[in-house]
């Protein structure tokens, strides 16, 4: 059987370039390819790298959906399926709103795929495919297989030197899809024997880890550093706000090789923080652990969210000033955005909050609900002007790192992919993406 694999084009920000689109592929699709039993035939075609062949004949096609590239895809199935090609959609958005997807395709696959993949398969076969498929049991991990790299044109990608070391995360903020009902709430880790030989098999010292929470479970986190510290590496993850309270943890990711942390910080408001549930986030901590990094030489990548209930339209040059003050090397903004089935999605729709329901706008740059403390225009407003001051070539260079280390990835990505990204990522045309990304590394750590 043939089995067609599909990433839909993502939509693009008003700050994005098409960096954002081949950034680094869908490693959920490269792990769906891994679980078919080998007599079967994989292909995958990702729109953010070149346009989708619809003349092929898949006997099943696979399309993985987020919520603003949810129409896209059912655009997608739309014509397979009309072909009598049946099609089934997974991913965050289908598993998060289910009763709307299944009306898109033949099957939906509800969360965690390991566990149902090849029933999924076996239906197909035996035409008896039913519209839903859920594990109860969470995956477990150790049985989950490497990607399958060998699929993709890696030369069409930023970064190809991705992993994925865990699932889930142990907090469930209000606006945050780990808030669903379909999650299963239980933090899972792979083993450390298995990350480092995945790590290895790579063949690179530049490793981009991708967890939703890199420190879920802080002993197994520690294992994991501890050996990695032999391999050389320079690497970087996402991580809760609460990596301040250990020290230890902080000390050995400086000595294995941590050059960033992605932190949801979210706001400065602390009734904000508050409001989304965001029970790890302390307000009066945040500085100490902006210095914690700093002295270890580890740049922070702040997550900021705009539009709580407790914000005014004071809240973003406030914000501004507070991040330029404290040298936060980059930054990531979003509007708030209920996105379905989590528990902020359920709570304005209650409140009769949500103005807009076009899915293709909830990509955290729209307002598509109705503020509490300012007006929709006063939101978008700021959300674009503090994208715009914070890259700005006056505080980018009051944000500068103290750490000469640090400087030349700072520029590169301060410069090159967020304030001239528009025209840099034209290189993607030239198929010069996985190149661009080595030369990044090499001019930044003078390594692959």
């Amino acid at each position: 059987m043939k089995i067609k694999l599909i990433s839909p084009q993502m939509s693009l920000r008003p700050m994005d370039s098409e960096y954002k689109r081949v950034l680094s592929p869908s490693i959920s699709l490269l792990i769906l390819a891994a679980l078919t039993p080998p007599e079967h035939d994989v292909y995958i075609e990702d729109e953010n790298v070149k346009p989708i062949v619809f003349d092929d004949t898949p006997d099943l096609v696979g399309i993985s959906v987020n919520v603003d590239t949810s129409e896209r895809a059912y655009s997608i199935a739309q014509r397979y399926r009309t072909r009598g090609i049946p099609v089934v959609l997974g991913g965050i958005h289908a598993s998060s709103s289910p009763d709307s997807a299944e009306k898109q395709a033949d099957a939906i696959c509800i969360g965690e795929a390991e566990n149902v993949w090849e029933l999924i398969i076996h239906d197909v076969l035996y035409s008896r495919l039913k519209k839903r498929y859920y594990s109860d049991k969470p995956a477990d991990l150790s049985k989950t297989p490497a990607p399958r790299w060998e699929l993709l044109n890696t030369s069409n990608y930023l970064y190809t030197n991705i992993v994925c070391a865990s699932r889930g995360c142990p907090f469930a903020c209000d606006f945050c899809y780990n808030s669903c009902r379909y999650i299963h709430q239980k933090y899972r880790y792979r083993p450390v024997e298995n990350v480092i030989e995945e790590i290895q098999q790579l063949g690179t010292r530049h490793v981009m880890f991708i967890d939703d929470n890199f420190i879920g479970n802080i002993p197994w986190a520690q294992q994991l550093i501890d050996a990695m510290k032999p391999l050389g590496l320079t690497w970087h993850a996402a991580v809760s706000a609460n990596i301040g309270l250990h020290d230890n943890l902080l000390e050995s990711m400086h000595e294995s090789g941590c050059q960033s942390l992605f932190i949801g910080l979210e706001s400065i408001n602390k009734n904000s923080l508050k409001s989304a549930s965001k029970h790890q986030n302390n307000r009066e901590e945040f500085e100490e652990l902006i210095n914690k990094l700093h002295q270890r030489g580890i740049m922070l990548n702040a997550s900021m969210v705009f539009g709580f209930d407790n914000d005014y339209p004071d809240v973003f040059n406030n914000t501004l000033d507070w991040l330029v003050k404290n040298r936060v090397e980059t930054m990531t903004a979003h509007i708030l955005t209920p996105y379905p089935g989590t528990k902020l999605h359920i709570r304005l729709k209650q409140e009769g909050r949500i103005i807009d329901h076009d899915y293709t706008h909830y990509n955290t740059s729209r307002v598509v609900f109705k503020p509490k403390n300012m007006t929709e225009k006063e939101l978008l407003d700021g959300y674009l002007h503090i994208y715009h001051e914070f890259y700005s070539l006056k505080n980018i260079y009051r944000r500068m790192p103290r750490n000469r280390a640090n400087r030349i990835p700072f520029t590169l990505f301060n410069l090159g992919y967020r304030k001239f990204g528009k025209i840099t990522s034209q290189f993607a045309k030239l198929g010069l993406m996985n190149f661009l990304g080595k030369l990044a590394r090499r001019l930044s750590y003078g390594i692959d």
